[in-house]
């Protein structure tokens, strides 16, 4: 008999190789979801200043990234447009020939077989950089819905494989889904921003899109911080609409919410590891205060163990390089 009786833990964790054998949860190429900013003009691959290794590429450069992206075994972008011209209404973000078109069919064209997400939204094509129509100040739900739908329905005819609605008006799923359904895309899912939180953590993303808001916040249409139950109203009332995606938006500082959509429904739980969560490793990495690579596997693997099947990071490139070494 020992003199005190306790748990070997330690026996598990005696060598790599073995820890190796017990590990519960692998980062894999395939759960990433690349983010590209496409930009019109000629020559342009510009770096986005809050966000280091991050670009803005015009259509004649953006193969550059797409074939990196593609050779290092990344399967699935999402695009988000930046167009020169702006209005109330956002029209270039269902224009016939609006950047993201253009994009996606130049991206389908020569990767195939690469899945290209469409983000749909209309504050990056709006002049008052808001997600929707506005009057008198005020973001307007119904209006904004039927221009959502164009927007969906011009990016799928463009060849995107996946819609990505980020907007978060009421009902924006149901509308696009019928929008599709009518215009023959029933085959097209659905990615929901259901649980989006109004967050600090996407101030470098209005930098890379040009979309911050001309007046007030998003406080009106994105999530409290500090709610919980609202997750689930929002992503219940997202699923019943016909979303075949589940989004939790940003991802590190709700990896309670991430795990709350995973143990309550039945869709692919997508993390968004944001703009922000992004600016902060590289900033503190690049001053020699942290260990980029191993900080940056930390956080992902967190998100997957809170339950993430995809996540969509600024680093996918940097962790498909990590993977292969």
């Amino acid at each position: 008999m020992n003199k005190w009786q306790f748990d070997r833990h330690r026996r598990l964790r005696q060598s790599a190789n073995l820890r190796a054998m017990v590990r519960e949860t692998h980062l894999h190429v395939d759960d990433f979801i690349y983010p590209i900013f496409v930009i019109e003009g000629e020559n342009v691959k510009q770096e986005i200043p809050s966000m280091p290794g991050i670009y803005q590429f015009s259509l004649d450069r953006l193969n550059e990234e797409v074939e990196e992206a593609v050779r290092l075994g990344i399967k699935s972008v999402i695009v988000f447009g930046i167009p020169v011209e702006k209005d109330e209404v956002g029209s270039q973000a269902y224009c016939e020939h609006g950047i993201v078109q253009q994009a996606i069919r130049q991206i389908k064209q020569t990767y195939p077989e690469l899945v290209v997400i469409a983000d749909t939204c209309l504050c990056e094509y709006t002049s008052h950089g808001h997600c929707g129509v506005v009057e008198n100040e005020q973001v307007l739900n119904d209006p904004s819905l039927e221009l959502l739908v164009k927007t969906a329905v011009s990016q799928a005819k463009a060849g995107a494989d996946i819609i990505a609605p980020s907007n978060m008006m009421d009902g924006f799923v149901v509308a696009i889904r019928q929008g599709l359904d009518e215009a023959g895309f029933t085959h097209v899912p659905i990615m929901s921003y259901a649980v989006k939180y109004a967050s600090a953590f996407y101030g470098p993303f209005r930098d890379a899109a040009n979309s911050a808001p001309q007046f007030g916040d998003r406080k009106t249409y994105q999530m409290d911080p500090a709610n919980r139950l609202e997750a689930f109203r929002e992503a219940e009332s997202d699923v019943r609409e016909g979303a075949d995606f589940i989004m939790v938006k940003p991802a590190l500082a709700y990896l309670d919410i991430i795990r709350d959509m995973k143990n309550h429904f039945h869709l692919p739980i997508v993390a968004y590891n944001v703009s922000g969560e992004y600016a902060m490793v590289k900033a503190a990495a690049q001053n020699g205060w942290v260990n980029e690579k191993q900080i940056v596997m930390e956080m992902l693997m967190g998100m997957k163990r809170a339950g993430a099947d995809l996540i969509l990071t600024y680093f996918a490139k940097d962790v498909a390089r990590w993977l292969q070494e």
